[in-house]
């Protein structure tokens, strides 16, 4: 039985008279959903009254920002109200109880539209969950509406011919990056405290760092993705947040297990919220400012440099390194369109016309890769770990930019020029593609601000598989630096 609440009145279902107080308290668009789930069990706000704070301020400044490509405001209400009457039954409450969050639009919702961005798949409705999404159903998150992107996450900005561009919530006339590009304008400007997205290059990193957020791209496996559609060899699913304890309490729910995924990792019962206040006295940390190949915006280079030897003031050891690493860029291009290629090759004779053009000729090329191209792909991958792998044998992290750039206009797929060589295909995002080839967890924190208000990130990269350290850093710098109070000009 569904319980239909008068929104017109000021009472709840759970005897409250808050509506008036959250309607006029703008902090509660940038609470944390750690506290608000701990407000929800405390019964100081209503799931009911939240969301339709949440759905207001959408419908306010998302005609500006494009962030939602659909809004799911009939499901989001139902949700919330089954979320009430678990409260008034007394019902044990998953740890995102009434907690509104968003899902990008690559990732399956059952009944929920899932285009990915495609004139292809304007129409299709998934009938089922994707693992992701059904674990976030049972810890009692409601589905607020699904982010933009661009169409199959190929590039690093968010615009596709559907829904078109989704824009900067710092700067209305420059991208958030992408590809979860939507997620990051949504939680930048206070539409949902939680953007679940996916990352192929940098596709959580990438969009974090152009918008002040956290931005975690878990190790490979440790959050499984089903169905395989896509770069699946390469494809990390994680969380856009506000603060690294959002983060952490993300991945103790979306973590795990799932017979779908043959790659996806056993579960561990790691509690990685749990662990975010260990000390990281005595860590040893490596700042890298260009990994040996990388062109780097000067200001951003400042801004990280400065910000990276500042985990001394927390007892670590940062020593800057010289990399003589090369560019992996091609690897991950032959391995990336490949799996692009995989999915769309056999659309191009009849529907071709229908994908962006940069797509399309990403997947033309594709068609033309031999397997020996393959194969040497694999080979540099494994390559570029053992490289990797031997500098964490001195050191616990590595620092970096997240990238070289600022955030840059709309309508335009790359860069600018930088120190007179154009940057072509993703190539200013060179810190973050590497460690989709080496599958190791890495997080991108905002490291400051650059002139005009800007947001620059740091990347903090741990061993394979140690998402505990790289989130236990995350939120030490968070300390150091609280970046949760700095809010948009759309806010």
């Amino acid at each position: 039985m569904i319980i239909v609440i008068d929104r017109s009145r000021a009472t709840n279902c759970l005897g409250k008279n808050t509506k008036s107080s959250l309607m006029t308290n703008n902090t509660l668009y940038y609470t944390p959903a750690t506290e608000l789930a701990a407000m929800i069990r405390q019964r100081a706000i209503s799931p009911v009254e939240l969301t339709e704070l949440l759905l207001e301020r959408i419908a306010q400044l998302n005609p500006k920002l494009n962030a939602f490509c659909t809004e799911m405001t009939a499901e989001a209400r139902l949700m919330a109200q089954q979320s009430e009457l678990a409260i008034q039954r007394g019902e044990t409450l998953g740890p995102l109880h009434g907690v509104p969050i968003s899902i990008k639009d690559n990732i399956y919702v059952k009944g929920s539209r899932t285009t990915f961005g495609s004139q292809l798949l304007k129409n299709f409705v998934p009938t089922e969950d994707a693992p992701v999404v059904a674990r976030l159903r049972k810890a009692g998150a409601i589905f607020i509406g699904r982010t933009n992107t661009p169409e199959f996450g190929w590039k690093g900005v968010t615009d596709n011919s559907l829904f078109g561009a989704t824009k900067n919530a710092w700067n209305l006339h420059l991208t958030p990056g992408g590809s979860s590009g939507g997620a990051s304008a949504a939680v930048a400007s206070g539409l949902a405290p939680v953007g679940i997205g996916t990352d192929g290059g940098g596709s959580l990193r990438i969009p974090a760092s152009f918008s002040g957020l956290v931005g975690h791209k878990p190790s490979y496996g440790r959050v499984p993705h089903y169905p395989g559609i896509s770069v699946g060899a390469l494809r990390h699913i994680g969380a856009i947040t506000r603060t690294v304890s959002d983060s952490a309490l993300l991945l103790d729910i979306i973590a795990g297990h799932d017979t779908r995924d043959s790659t996806s990792l056993p579960d561990n019962n790691l509690q990685f919220l749990d662990s975010l206040e260990r000390s990281t006295n005595q860590l040893r940390i490596a700042y890298s400012h260009d990994l040996g190949y990388a062109q780097v915006d000067p200001e951003v280079a400042q801004i990280v440099q400065q910000a990276a030897f500042r985990f001394t003031e927390v007892g670590a050891s940062v020593e800057q390194i010289d990399l003589d690493w090369s560019d992996p860029y091609p690897c991950w291009k032959v391995l990336f369109f490949a799996s692009a290629t995989a999915r769309l090759g056999a659309e191009l004779a009849q529907h071709g016309h229908l994908l962006d053009p940069g797509l399309r000729a990403a997947v033309e090329q594709g068609l033309q890769l031999k397997g020996t191209d393959i194969t040497n792909a694999l080979a540099g991958q494994q390559q570029f770990l053992l490289q990797v792998l031997e500098l964490f044998k001195q050191f616990d992290l590595l620092l970096m930019p997240t990238l070289a750039v600022k955030p840059f206009p709309l309508n335009q797929n790359n860069a600018p020029d930088l120190s007179d060589q154009k940057l072509g295909d993703l190539q200013w995002t060179q810190f973050t593609y590497p460690f989709n080839l080496t599958g190791q967890p890495a997080v991108n924190v905002p490291a400051g601000w650059a002139a005009g208000k800007l947001p620059v990130g740091m990347q903090i990269v741990g061993r394979p598989l140690d998402d505990e350290t790289v989130l236990r850093a995350a939120r030490s710098w968070e300390l150091i630096q609280p970046w949760a109070d700095n809010r948009p000009p759309i806010a």
